[in-house]
């Protein structure tokens, strides 16, 4: 699958913490009948069986919707589950060591906090970039805010797509209107609404504006 800016327009991570009264499953369904661009699986506490069950099941669901399917840093689960691409961060593997295991046809996203790593995982081989945090969230406590500034000149510095991750929510999405960015990362916005697929319609609505004000 080919990676492209639309793709980027409204990115979902997803996040079990929020689950409860809809399982995971239902949760991301609820997002893609909301109009989600994209969907990363996001695991750290699933044993690989358990993780790679379930990456199966939402794998076949986005693939009926025809959204990119993608996992978060498991590289061996996105290739067993057939996985349309993986996302690494910093302290992951290593972009150019992910693209060697997974070839040219699957898509790579990298996060960078730099414009010296922006280009380093655009030359190792990243199909686009996350790049964040571009507001403080409380997803990951320990990240940085990145200034608008920084977040410009990254978008100036690569060729490849740019989405917009950290704290992103319907109320300051529109702050980065004329940042460059081609879209916006979400969890809580999206897995925390009360109406998931009312919350992604318009958060679809507010991206789809910032990106062409």
């Amino acid at each position: 699958m080919k990676c492209d800016k639309k793709m980027m327009t409204l990115y979902a991570v997803t996040d079990r913490a929020w689950t409860g009264r809809q399982s995971l499953y239902e949760q991301v369904e609820s997002a893609l009948k909301g109009g989600v661009t994209c969907v990363q699986l996001r695991e750290k506490n699933l044993d690989q069986a358990a993780f790679l069950a379930e990456t199966r099941e939402i794998r076949a669901l986005c693939g009926a919707y025809g959204v990119p399917f993608l996992i978060n840093d498991n590289v061996d689960v996105a290739l067993q589950c057939g996985a349309d691409g993986v996302h690494v961060g910093q302290a992951d593997m290593a972009a150019r060591d992910v693209r060697r295991a997974v070839g040219s046809g699957m898509i790579v996203g990298v996060s960078a906090h730099s414009v010296a790593q922006a280009l380093e995982a655009v030359r190792s081989g990243a199909d686009y970039l996350g790049v964040g945090a571009v507001f403080a969230t409380a997803t990951k406590a320990d990240a940085s805010v990145l200034s608008r500034e920084t977040l410009q000149e990254i978008c100036r510095a690569v060729d490849v797509p740019v989405v917009a991750i950290g704290g992103i929510n319907r109320d300051n999405l529109p702050e980065l209107a004329g940042s460059g960015v081609d879209g916006v990362a979400l969890v809580s916005a999206i897995f925390g609404a009360q109406d998931i697929e009312a919350a992604c319609r318009s958060l679809l609505r507010l991206s789809e504006q910032m990106v062409n004000p």
